[in-house]
């Protein structure tokens, strides 16, 4: 039995009867896992992923030492309101893929289907609901979530502030760009952030937001010429580190943590050796468990994951001075607002200029949109002649990885990438 099984297993001892004791081994790996990061982290990875696991890694360890200065928000929530009143914020894929990480997934979702929830729920949703309505993962101060992407979002938010009794915030989103979508939101931005002062006690400061809007900006500009470089450059990476770019460009995203990480990034990606291998674009969530996904994207210098659609949803300059409309604007016109053809042009737009070898869909079971947009997808792809494989398995649930299947078609579909069949 591995280390990480055992560790699990003694969770989920813990768990039924005593949850706090559970709770103190889960902060007690949090605390191992940060110093390993720190001091002991694999030097083949190069040094920008290492700081920005590093930061990650802190962030939850406080988000769950003090629930009193914590928000759980999705990846769309306006994150840069949130950063302006010095809180920690958590969200359901960020907590769910760490606890999936500790080998505890089977028993969140066990406990959440057994309480009620839905067993088609998506698996990161019934994680982070069992996680909380367990008992072991302490409430949070405050919730928000956004209309965008995805309905268990709502849901499941709703649920856990009922259950907790969690002050929390739900911003509806238009589909339709207008300025009268734009005035709405902009409306609901104010109220949600004369909830959080009320909340924290704390009266919003609007020149941070803008330094952070400024900072946001500088960001995604360095990632932008980051992602064209690595065309050629060899950057070794992990399907773990790719998730951890939600991370860095949607929960913190304005930090100057964050900023200096990009930049870090970029300079290393320059000054990388030339690569001459296989480049993917991924599509959707990564499985970081699975073997196969492991052994070919984990370190591999003939195969990496040069991008991933995620990390590209907003890609506009936020105007400083105009923090709130550029907010409002950030969230309508993201991909993921409306029709799936906005997500389906965004990829074929980018992966028209960064010219991948090949492009991955992971339909990450539970989520309708990865899985009914692929095929409007797969012929955006045909389009340009752009090989694509469509994968289906599970984030975090290693009970639901069809690992034969994933092996047999990701292994033809990189052996005819190599053959040029395509």
């Amino acid at each position: 039995m591995d280390i990480v099984r055992a560790y699990g297993n003694l969770i989920k001892k813990q768990a039924p009867e005593r949850p706090n004791a559970a709770l103190r081994i889960i902060k007690l790996g949090f605390a191992l896992e940060s110093f390993r990061t720190k001091h002991l982290a694999n030097r083949d990875i190069p040094a920008a992923w290492r700081t920005l696991n590093h930061y990650a890694v802190g962030e939850v360890r406080k988000a769950l030492r003090h629930p009193d200065r914590t928000v759980w928000a999705n990846l769309f929530a306006p994150v840069e309101i949130l950063q302006c009143f010095g809180v920690h914020t958590l969200s359901i894929e960020m907590l769910s893929s760490f606890l999936s990480g500790m080998g505890t997934e089977d028993y969140f979702m066990d406990f959440a289907e057994n309480e009620g929830i839905a067993p088609t729920l998506c698996s990161y949703h019934k994680n982070f609901i069992g996680a909380i309505d367990s008992g072991i993962i302490p409430p949070a101060a405050f919730a928000v979530t956004t209309s965008i992407i995805c309905d268990g979002n709502v849901c499941t938010f709703r649920h856990l502030a009922d259950t907790h009794q969690i002050p929390s915030f739900l911003l509806d989103i238009p589909e339709h760009d207008s300025p009268e979508a734009e005035a709405y939101v902009v409306e609901q931005l104010r109220e949600l952030i004369a909830q959080l002062e009320e909340t924290f006690r704390k009266n919003m400061d609007y020149d941070m937001l803008r330094e952070i809007l400024i900072r946001e900006n500088a960001s995604k500009e360095c990632y932008n010429r980051t992602l064209k470089m690595m065309r050629t450059k060899a950057y070794p990476s992990t399907l773990t580190l790719q998730m951890y770019l939600l991370f860095a460009n949607h929960l913190n995203i304005g930090t100057p943590q964050i900023l200096d990480f990009y930049r870090q990034m970029e300079a290393e990606v320059a000054a990388a050796p030339e690569f001459h291998g296989t480049n993917i674009f991924w599509v959707h969530l990564l499985p970081w468990y699975q073997q196969t996904l492991k052994s070919h994207f984990n370190l591999n210098p003939d195969y990496q994951i040069q991008g991933i659609e995620l990390s590209l949803d907003y890609t506009e300059p936020l105007d400083a001075d105009r923090p709130l409309e550029a907010l409002a604007k950030k969230m309508i016109r993201n991909i993921y607002n409306g029709s799936y053809e906005r997500k389906a042009d965004m990829v074929q737009s980018v992966v028209k200029e960064i010219q991948p070898d090949g492009v991955i869909n992971f339909c990450h079971w539970g989520c309708k949109q990865s899985a009914g947009g692929a095929m409007i997808l797969k012929d955006k792809m045909q389009e340009i002649g752009m090989p694509f494989l469509i994968l289906d398995g599970d984030g975090i649930d290693r009970r639901n990885s069809h690992d034969g299947q994933i092996k047999t078609r990701l292994e033809a579909f990189l052996e005819m990438i190599r053959d040029k069949e395509y």
